[in-house]
């Protein structure tokens, strides 16, 4: 194999290696430092919100937010099963119980089953939604805009303040998403509901190596769930601790990435753009499937571009077949996510009206969405698949 483009990588071309240095010069390396600040300050300015929190990943991010819903042992927390598990274990580790809810068209939480499992499914109690079965309280839900395309927030948001839902934002994928039209015309994912959880892992639009953020409507909130992930510590000299906290502070060298990387951002969304674009032209008349679109009404930070297959047409080529093909043609493919409710953990757990997400992860297939693709790389990218399902 000569050549091989990969699904999706980092990219360094700004001051990465300059800021590095600077925080190894100055010896600021972990938990505390100059540039755990300025990442801060710049992702709050960015998302136009009050105060960020820069933590270890977006699943500490998660699990603070939870926290700070106040869930506890024994409350159920709604949820995608179309997602990447890391959405969903935090619930666990409140020793809550998850409520699996089926996707929409655009991948994210149907809105219109949401309504209906509020509405037969249980019963609100003053202000506490109640599910009948099992007689626990249904306090939060947690929405995923994947792929970078964002969850129909208008209709979930209002369903969220008749039944008196706490809302988690998981936009690890969505960084720079925003509506542009309607009710919350200039809010980016995560800044709508209560709390907003933001990851950096590599394959993200921008990354820290590891690390994320969390934000939250009330700044106080943020605040707490910053102490939170420095253990709790409430007297540095004497390490006096009065609630049980946690180690999920962001390190200073990630965070020197991440100032790097903020200030890329911008043209990495750009590029996005570009290569979904052409992306588009090149599968005009793809006749075995079709990219999928980004919500209207939105401008995404189309973080993955996806496929629709239509496998009927494979001839018993499975979705393995096809991606080992593609990595033997140099080109780096990913299938979506196993639904969590089929997952060993997770198959004791509610699950509601599943019709499209078992349809959606049997047929979406990943295709290369680096900013550093050049427009060779993605007419190459099409050729291959052109080659393997047999167009």
């Amino acid at each position: 194999m000569s050549r091989f483009i990969p699904l999706s990588i980092p990219n360094f071309e700004g001051n990465e290696r300059k800021y590095v240095d600077d925080a190894l010069d100055q010896g600021w390396v972990s938990t505390g430092g100059a540039y755990i600040t300025q990442l801060e300050e710049k992702l709050a300015a960015f998302l136009h919100t009050e105060k960020v929190a820069a933590v270890q990943s977006g699943t500490s991010a998660l699990h603070l937010a939870l926290i700070e819903c106040g869930v506890q042992p024994g409350d159920m927390v709604i949820v995608p099963t179309l997602t990447f598990i890391a959405a969903v274990n935090p619930v666990r580790y409140q020793f809550a119980e998850p409520v699996f809810m089926d996707c929409d068209d655009s991948l994210c939480m149907d809105p219109a089953k949401l309504r209906r499992f509020c509405e037969n499914e249980c019963e609100l109690q003053g202000d506490k939604l109640i599910h009948r079965a099992s007689g626990k309280w249904v306090k939060a839900l947690i929405v995923v805009h994947v792929f970078g395309n964002m969850a129909d927030m208008e209709t979930i948001m209002t369903i969220a303040d008749e039944f008196h839902l706490k809302v988690v934002e998981d936009a690890t994928e969505a960084l720079g998403t925003r509506y542009t039209k309607g009710r919350y015309a200039g809010k980016y994912a995560g800044t709508i509901g209560d709390f907003g959880a933001y990851s950096f892992n590599g394959n993200k639009i921008i990354t820290t190596g590891g690390g994320g953020a969390v934000t939250s409507r009330d700044a106080e909130k943020v605040e707490h769930m910053k102490y939170l992930s420095t253990q709790a510590k409430d007297d540095p000299h004497f390490y006096i601790h009065n609630e049980v906290g946690y180690n999920y502070r962001m390190t200073n060298l990630q965070a020197a990435l991440g100032v790097a990387q903020m200030e890329e951002l911008p043209e990495f969304i750009e590029r996005k753009h570009r290569n979904y674009a052409l992306y588009q032209e090149l599968f005009k008349d793809f006749s075995k499937g079709k990219l999928l679109p980004f919500r209207d009404g939105t401008a995404s930070n189309q973080w993955f571009y996806s496929l629709e297959l239509d496998m009927d047409q494979f001839q018993g080529k499975t979705m393995r077949k096809l991606i080992t093909a593609l990595q033997e043609d140099g080109v780096q493919t990913r299938a979506i996510w196993g639904l969590i409710h089929e997952q060993l953990p997770y198959r004791d757990a509610v699950a509601f009206e599943m019709e499209k997400a078992p349809y959606y992860s049997s047929c979406i297939l990943n295709i290369p969405c680096s900013t550093q693709l050049t427009e060779d790389d993605i007419r190459y990218t099409v050729d291959q698949l052109r080659k393997v399902t047999g167009i």
